[in-house]
Order: structure tokens, then sequence, then C-alpha cells
């Protein structure tokens, strides 16, 4: 099955631009093959302006983002593969949608074992 996160990145990124607003994409910098420009990662996190009017060549697919860029005036290519991709949201209102951090999605933790605990019966009280 195809991941769904390309389709929901394509989505709010549709929406924004039909608002009027400006799409942003988080993106975790310090994942295996992401390709920013290094002086403007902060924390190890960088966020990027995806509006057409700031970027050329945008393409969007199951791999990731590409596109490049001037950042400082100098030009940049800027690769992105799917899974470090944060959140897309919309800069002036930062409505959108987060995603979890690679590594940390709640299916690939372990859960903890089930507990036993102690069930409690029915209780009565009497009311005078």
């Amino acid at each position: 099955m195809t991941s769904l996160k390309p389709y929901l990145l394509r989505a709010v990124y549709d929406w924004a631009m039909e608002n009027g607003c400006t799409p942003y994409v988080a993106v975790d910098a310090t994942y295996a093959g992401v390709q920013v420009p290094e002086r403007f990662v902060e924390g190890g996190r960088i966020v990027l302006n995806i509006a057409p009017s700031a970027i050329h060549g945008y393409q969007l697919d199951d791999d990731g983002l590409s596109f490049s860029a001037r950042f400082g005036g100098a030009p940049s290519q800027v690769i992105v593969p799917l899974p470090a991709i944060l959140a897309i949201y919309a800069k002036e209102n930062g409505q959108g949608i987060s995603f979890p951090e690679p590594g940390k999605n709640a299916e690939s933790e372990p859960t903890p074992p089930d507990s036993p605990t102690p069930k409690k019966g029915p209780t009565l009280k009497i009311v005078k």
C-alpha cells in the first residue's frame, strides 16, 4: 500500500495556495538524505517556504520533496525525503498538519504489557 503522507502534503499545499496563504514545511534536517543549506538549520530543523514565488522546479512524489531556491542570495538544490517532513502549514494562520518524527512513529514503539487491573464490582449507594 502506498503512503498516505504525499497525498496529505499535496492536499494542504493546494488548500493553502487556493486560500492565498504561503505553504511552509518543517523538516528534520538530521534525517539521512536531506539536502538543505546547513547554515539555516536550527536545532536540527529547518522551515522552508515552498510557495511558487520562492522556489523553482517543485516536485513532490512518493520519495520526497525537491526544488531549487535561493538562500541568502545563493542558489541551492533542496532534497527532502518524505520521512523527514515533519509538518506542512500555512504561514498566515498556522493551520496544517504535522507528522510523527522519523523513528518516533507510535506503530513502531513497543507497547507496554497489559497489567492486570483489579476489577471493581457494582456498587450500591443508599439514597434517603
